[in-house]
């Protein structure tokens, strides 16, 4: 059984990712991409699916101190037994174009005699691969594993023995003594590849991360557990193409033994354009322009192809399936691979995107040849489609319908148009797009805005309300302490605070979204609801949520989509990159409005401070 979501850390190669559970079980892994197939998928189903798991073997063996070493996301796990004590150090060479996880097990006191258990499972646990031991020479052996196009090899000192379909081994660790294994794969018709230099690689990676996150030098409370949300964003973003997945995980449940279990491991447009916010704001600059150009090559082509989300390497088929074989994180069923929601149209990604492009104008970014006439494209879809109804932020899976969040993002993407041409210079349409801005501002506050209610609305003329909604000031639609964005935070208040003073994305039993009733908190809406709090004189219950909010971060700074408040565990793929990005977007609200006072005017978000690296 797979551990609880928390009790994971994260490895990342930035190329894909690993998670190991605080018993020393590395669960789920895919080679060699984040979307690629898993070849270890414990996590979704039991240890026959796949999984390494390295621990001692007292029963009475106790992890004593769980970290990351430094800024960087080599991992280290300090146990102890009543015989001795060992640490554990895990990671994922960084720069060195392998797909490779390293293992390296060091004897501090005493002796502690260890466990290993390796089943690889390529094809999401499915698939036996053909598994034989090697004579390297020099009395050096290795484990190959092959099936189909996916290759692996095990290398290292006291490796296990094959026992049944798996590989078993044991061994008693002295203080002062070491054990070192790599797992790497390869292409199944290329060579075996040659042996790693553990302490090389170690020392690369280590100075890869801290050298990446020393450009991050903010203060303050928050300082520590923003430092690690983005280097979270920098492990969930591909070396290679700049695209930026939304977890890592595919079907962790958003309700436990509910049917709200998605693929997580595509790019979001919306999720990757906040992201590419937060990173500009703390002088990231060559990250977003990475993105900038993913973005490019990934939506180029007809605009009437514009996706929501696309593959690492831009991909647009992404057909949504599911896995039969596998019983689903304690029992939450279907597993699926692959996004239906791909096919949706979601009329706020346009302003989300566009929103983001001006920030990196702002921050120093120049247009080129492609990238301004790809928006002034885009603004024209947005034109085409002014009227459409679409699947909201929250890819309802129901009827369409006029969003009041999607119709203010529509609003925004003008607005950025606007400012392209007026403040940047650049060409453009700027009266027809000054005119749309106006004429959709006139109808969102006609048909979005519930007069006698004094809230903004889920829908047009409906009453129900939406956590998206407290996205509108952020833009610089309304300001945070307008009447009308006040009267709005007391009806979502009112209509979707939990008993424990996070809110909810919306009320899932009008069955709007087309799935039956039942889900958490999402965390990223209560982080908005800080920003919120922070901007208009409600510090002191900013502060108390944001510092609940991050008690909710697990021993190693990581973040779920959800948090189930009842049973105190983590819910929905992880770590997320959406519940990272609205943390520090929180946390730069705090820290920028401690003088601020209320005011009733539109705050005018573009003139935000960015941090551009001198």
């Amino acid at each position: 059984m797979a551990s609880r979501i928390e009790d994971y850390a994260l490895l990342s190669d930035l190329h894909t990712g690993a998670l190991i559970g605080r018993d020393g079980s590395i669960d789920w892994l895919c080679f060699p991409r984040f979307d690629s197939p898993a070849v270890f998928t414990a996590l979704l189903g039991t240890s026959d699916h796949g999984r390494w798991l390295m621990a001692p073997a007292h029963p009475e063996a106790t992890v004593t101190q769980r970290s990351y070493r430094g800024r960087t996301f080599v991992l280290e796990t300090l146990w102890e037994t009543p015989d001795g004590t060992a640490r554990i150090t895990d990671f994922m060479p960084v720069g060195d174009r392998r797909a490779s996880i390293v293992r390296r097990i060091d004897g501090l006191s005493g002796s502690v005699e260890f466990t290993e258990r390796i089943t690889v499972r390529p094809g999401y646990g499915k698939v036996l691969p053909w598994v034989r031991r090697v004579d390297e020479g020099d009395k050096n052996e290795a484990i190959v594993a092959i099936a189909g196009p996916d290759a692996m090899v095990l290398r290292g000192d006291k490796l296990p023995h094959a026992l049944d379909r798996e590989h078993v081994g044991s061994f008693v660790l002295e203080a002062g003594q070491r054990v070192e294994q790599e797992l790497i794969w390869f292409p199944s018709h290329r060579p075996v590849p040659p042996p790693i230099n553990i302490e090389k690689a170690l020392e690369e990676t280590s100075n890869y991360w801290n050298k990446w996150a020393a450009r991050y030098n903010q203060d303050g409370k928050y300082a520590a557990i923003v430092e690690r949300s983005l280097l979270v964003l920098r492990a969930l973003t591909h070396e290679d193409t700049g695209g930026i997945v939304a977890a890592p995980t595919t079907s962790l449940p958003e309700d436990f033994g509910g049917a709200r279990n998605w693929d997580y491991r595509f790019c979001w447009l919306r999720d990757a354009a906040l992201t590419l916010e937060a990173m500009l704001t703390h002088g990231f600059a060559e990250e977003a322009l990475k993105w900038r150009d993913w973005l490019l090559r990934a939506v180029a082509g007809d605009p009437e192809d514009l996706q929501i989300m696309y593959g690492l390497g831009g991909e647009r088929d992404l057909t949504e399936g599911e896995l039969g074989h596998l019983p689903g994180y304690e029992g939450a069923l279907p597993v699926r691979i692959g996004n239906g929601a791909v096919g949706q149209y979601q009329a706020d990604v346009v302003g989300e995107v566009l929103v983001a492009l001006e920030k990196l104008r702002l921050a120093g970014g120049h247009e080129d040849h492609f990238s301004w006439p790809l928006q002034q494209a885009m603004l024209g879809f947005v034109e085409k489609h002014l009227s459409a109804k679409d699947h909201g932020i929250w890819e309802m899976r129901g009827d369409l319908l006029h969003f009041t969040h999607s119709r203010v993002m529509m609003w925004a993407a003008f607005d950025c148009g606007v400012r392209a041409v007026r403040d940047h210079g650049l060409s453009g349409p700027v009266e027809r797009w000054e005119e749309l801005r106006n004429e959709l501002h006139v109808e969102i506050m006609e048909l979005g805005f519930n007069k006698e209610l004094n809230t903004f609305t889920q829908t047009y003329g409906g009453t129900a309300t939406d956590a998206s909604l407290l996205v509108l000031p952020q833009v610089g639609f309304v300001g945070y302490g307008s009447p009308e964005m006040l009267g709005t935070v007391d009806a979502l208040e009112a209509e979707l605070l939990d008993g424990h003073g996070l809110i909810l994305r919306y009320q899932t039993a009008t069955g709007l979204d087309g799935l039956a009733p039942g889900e958490h908190p999402f965390l990223a809406c209560s982080f908005w609801l800080v920003e919120q709090y922070a901007h208009t004189g409600r510090r002191k219950d900013a502060v108390k949520l944001m510092d609940s909010l991050v008690g909710l971060a697990n021993d190693v700074g990581l973040l779920s989509e959800e948090y189930d408040m009842e049973q105190g565990r983590m819910a929905g793929n992880f770590p997320q990159a959406f519940s990272h990005l609205a943390l520090v977007r929180a946390a730069d609200a705090l820290h920028g409005t401690e003088q601020l006072s209320l005011s009733d005017e539109p705050i005018d978000t573009h003139t935000m401070p960015i941090i551009v690296p001198s």
